[in-house]
């Protein structure tokens, strides 16, 4: 006994600094090598703008000291913030749907003149959160009403959001929502219902999106169609990717990003950047990390000790994979462009800032799990 006691000292002495600092080193150390990968890619897309850099940097350092901020949070502590966390969301975007600022032809923004920020970057958070905090003490699978319930939870702010509008942060506030229902045990019949049911639902849901919205779906099926206006990021981007074939072309070596062929190279179409200078082995090195990140999540996730955790790690590590799935699945024409940036690659502050809290949550739910395993 007294070796056995010896031996679980030993182990925590080893691991102190994780416990002391609620830190995950397998997930830090991946989300830290996806960043610096980014840097690379971003400095060549840039056409070699050190200030764009210096920026990103400082972007970075405040998501990863949120990120350690979040982490110190027990769970319990963020359960019982859920409720008010999301009706505080939820008045947000009342409050931008009413008087928010405009930039960019869409009204996203809300200015209380000390910070201005986007809403809808709390609900990311804040509606996986909800979800789960509402079925955690339901007896599991949920029933019919709870479900109803929930998919009120997930309905509000994302109609709100795609008033804006905003329809790439809907569908991820959606999917968000979509993977606590499905980690709390939906049922396939009842998920095959819902697809009916959407895809049922496609007529009325083109009767409402706005006009460019139907011209992105439009690009997507034919690019060729309008090879010089609408179809012009797609078939350049595809271009690019293309070009790159298994090796690449090499680091400050692509011509597409570098003759301005490939608009937004350095935000939304980042990917095709990297495509054309690391060639394919370069995307497969993107992917593996992403991965790593994903499975880390999930073992999370299966690893959590509560419902609340379980249902709310599984689902921000799944929404994740959608980011990436949906920024690649537009800039290699799968999938409609709607403006969703490359996770941890593309230009940019605000995205980042939330997905780094998130992971700020993942490791408070790993970390405090093993303080109360001891």
């Amino acid at each position: 006994m007294n070796i056995a006691l010896g031996r679980h000292h030993a182990d925590a002495s080893k691991r102190g600094w994780q416990y002391r600092l609620h830190i995950d080193a397998p997930l830090l150390l991946a989300l830290i090598a996806v960043a610096g990968y980014g840097l690379i890619v971003l400095y060549s897309a840039s056409g070699g703008d050190a200030g764009i850099i210096e920026r990103q940097l400082v972007r970075l350092g405040i998501a990863f000291s949120g990120m350690f901020v979040i982490a110190q949070v027990p769970p319990r502590l963020l359960q019982r913030l859920t409720p008010w966390a999301f009706m505080t969301g939820v008045l947000f975007l009342l409050a931008v749907l009413i008087g928010g600022e405009t930039s960019g032809g869409a009204q996203r923004w809300l200015n209380l003149y000390i910070v201005r920020f986007q809403p809808s970057e709390l609900m990311k958070l804040a509606v996986p959160m909800m979800v789960a905090w509402y079925l955690a003490e339901a007896r599991l699978p949920p029933h019919r009403w709870q479900l109803l319930a929930a998919a009120v939870l997930i309905a509000v702010p994302m109609a709100m959001i795609a008033k804006q509008p905003d329809l790439g942060t809907a569908v991820l506030i959606a999917s968000s929502g979509f993977f606590v229902l499905f980690l709390a045990g939906l049922q396939w019949r009842l998920l095959a219902f819902f697809s009916v049911l959407t895809a049922a639902a496609t007529p009325v849901i083109w009767h409402f999106m706005h006009d460019y919205q139907r011209q992105r779906v439009i690009t997507l099926l034919n690019p060729e169609s309008d090879p010089l206006g609408s179809g012009y990021h797609i078939i350049q981007s595809k271009i690019a990717i293309g070009s790159g074939g298994l090796f690449g072309k090499g680091w400050m070596n692509g011509t597409q990003s570098h003759l301005d062929f490939l608009p937004e190279r350095s935000t939304d179409f980042i990917f095709a950047v990297l495509g054309e200078e690391f060639g394919f082995l370069g995307i497969l090195l993107l992917f593996g990390i992403y991965a790593l990140i994903v499975l880390r999540g999930m073992m999370i996730a299966i690893q959590a000790q509560d419902s609340y955790t379980r249902m709310l790690a599984g689902s921000l590590s799944m929404t994740f994979c959608v980011y990436f799935i949906v920024n690649t699945g537009m800039v290699t024409g799968l999938l409609p462009v709607v403006g969703l940036p490359l996770p941890m690659i593309s230009y940019g502050g605000t995205s980042i800032v939330t997905m780094m809290a998130g992971f700020g949550i993942l490791m408070s739910i790993q970390t405090h799990r093993k303080l109360l395993a001891t």
